[in-house]
């Protein structure tokens, strides 16, 4: 996963979600839930690159940005709970996909009682 389309597309395959570009500004598209209307996939062009802020567990946030140089603390955003992902094609697929995944359940609705 390299390109903005190919990570809206994927985000997008996750049920009750919109797309959103809350700045009016293109370059930044953001994912959310249609219930509680939270974010869990900011997805921008920065440096050359596609970007997307996830969130994550604060027990996996370190060890993502240990595994791979193109995870980072969150840009623009809570840098204990968010990373970035540099789609620069050196984090696997299936990894941006799993981080994209943990955003989605940390951050749906929940059940009502």
């Amino acid at each position: 996963m390299k390109e903005k389309k190919e990570a809206i597309e994927y985000c997008l395959s996750f049920q009750n979600v919109y797309e959103d570009y809350p700045f009016r500004d293109p370059n930044w598209c953001v994912i959310r839930h249609k219930k509680n209307r939270k974010v869990f996939a900011w997805i921008f062009n920065r440096q050359g690159n596609v970007w997307i802020n996830v969130k994550c567990d604060t027990e996996w946030r370190d060890f993502w940005r240990n595994a791979f140089p193109s995870v980072l603390p969150a840009y623009h955003l809570n840098k204990e709970h968010w990373n970035s992902i540099i789609l620069d094609g050196t984090v696997p697929e299936q990894e941006i996909k799993r981080m994209i995944a943990d955003s989605f359940a940390l951050t749906k609705p929940r059940k009502e009682s």
